[in-house]
């Protein structure tokens, strides 16, 4: 595929997966793959491209106070920890196997979706593991025991097929700790920088990363996702959880189908 129509292509997905606090590793790596790049190649350089995009919508949210840092600080560590691992780990497994893998990532990620994502009113528990928060006028009750494990666990499996696991990420913020949307996209599109970082790094000693061919791509990621963020601000959160949504059965059926064919 022409370098420039896969540029295009890369800049759509920035925009929306920047207004909905994801990376979009599994529309890239998909587009890449339909390209007939390689799996490796395209899973590392969907790491640098979801870099790229996640600092530049990143810095959207952050200037108007929706990214909640000490959130991040948290719950994220042990994302970026797996991030590194499975990215490492994945020069040892088969390219077929590693797209089985993200095909059942991106299944289980529709499932999640079916789930209707909506703000629950706060119930504040006391206890060691139970953090009571309040940002930006909101207050919500984040539960350790559950949020640490499974970030961690999207961590490993986000890494290693080259996706950030913010699909993941905004469905157990909202549904677990009662953050609002518009908070969670923010607070997501942080952590999905870091663990992009982590799961390039990882990629990188196994040596399947490609310099010259990320570098033009991300740099139109940065443009996606300075766009995309600027768009969140003027869309209504039930607006951003509809688009949430949609994205996530499109690229299960898509993977879904490619693998069937």
């Amino acid at each position: 595929m022409n370098i420039y129509i896969m540029a295009g292509i890369i800049l759509v997905i920035a925009i929306t997966m920047a207004m909905v606090g994801k990376g979009g590793g599994n529309f890239y790596v998909i587009a890449m793959v339909l390209a007939g790049i390689a799996m490796h190649k395209a899973a590392s350089t969907s790491q640098a491209v979801m870099l790229g995009t996640s600092v530049a919508a990143m810095l959207i949210f952050s200037k108007h106070k929706r990214v909640d840092w000490k959130l991040a600080l948290i719950i994220d560590p042990p994302t970026d920890i797996m991030a590194f691992v499975g990215g490492y780990y994945a020069g040892k497994i088969e390219g077929d196997t590693l797209k089985i893998i993200f095909a059942a990532i991106l299944i289980l990620v529709s499932v999640f979706m079916l789930i209707k994502v909506k703000d629950k009113p706060r119930v504040e528990k006391h206890g060691f593991g139970y953090w009571n928060r309040e940002f930006n006028g909101h207050k919500y009750t984040v539960n350790l025991w559950l949020t640490i494990p499974l970030t961690a666990l999207v961590g490993l499996f986000a890494g290693a097929v080259g996706i950030s696991g913010g699909a993941f990420k905004i469905p157990l913020m909202v549904m677990l700790c009662g953050i609002p949307m518009e908070i969670a996209i923010g607070t997501s599109s942080a952590m999905v920088a870091v663990t992009a970082l982590m799961g390039l790094l990882g990629h990188s000693i196994n040596g399947t990363f490609d310099l010259k061919f990320a570098i033009p791509l991300v740099a139109i990621a940065i443009v996606g996702g300075l766009i995309g963020g600027k768009l969140a601000l003027k869309n209504k959160p039930k607006n951003l959880k509809l688009l949430f949504a949609l994205t996530n059965l499109a690229a299960g059926i898509i993977m879904i189908v490619n693998i069937l064919t």
